[in-house]
């Protein structure tokens, strides 16, 4: 991604990996010096390379987690 600063601010976790050995991270990235966001994606190994992901502004990653609180994980299959 050329012209894309960003700084991991803040390793929250990693939520799967992948056979191809990159993983569902979940982490505090600031993009272009702004302030930062929440981040789900997909890194590779040296943090080098990303997938397309999903960044949260603090107000969204509130509200995703009271969502997440009614979410019936039975219904996802398992």
């Amino acid at each position: 991604m050329a012209g894309l600063k960003y700084e991991i601010i803040k390793h929250v976790g990693v939520l799967g990996e992948s056979s191809n050995g990159w993983k569902k991270e979940v982490n505090i990235i600031s993009w272009n010096e702004r302030n930062p966001k929440l981040d789900i994606r997909d890194w590779d190994e040296n943090h080098e390379k990303m997938s397309k992901g999903i960044t949260l502004f603090g107000d969204e990653v509130e509200k995703l987690k009271e969502l997440l609180e009614d979410v019936d994980t039975t219904e996802l299959g398992f």
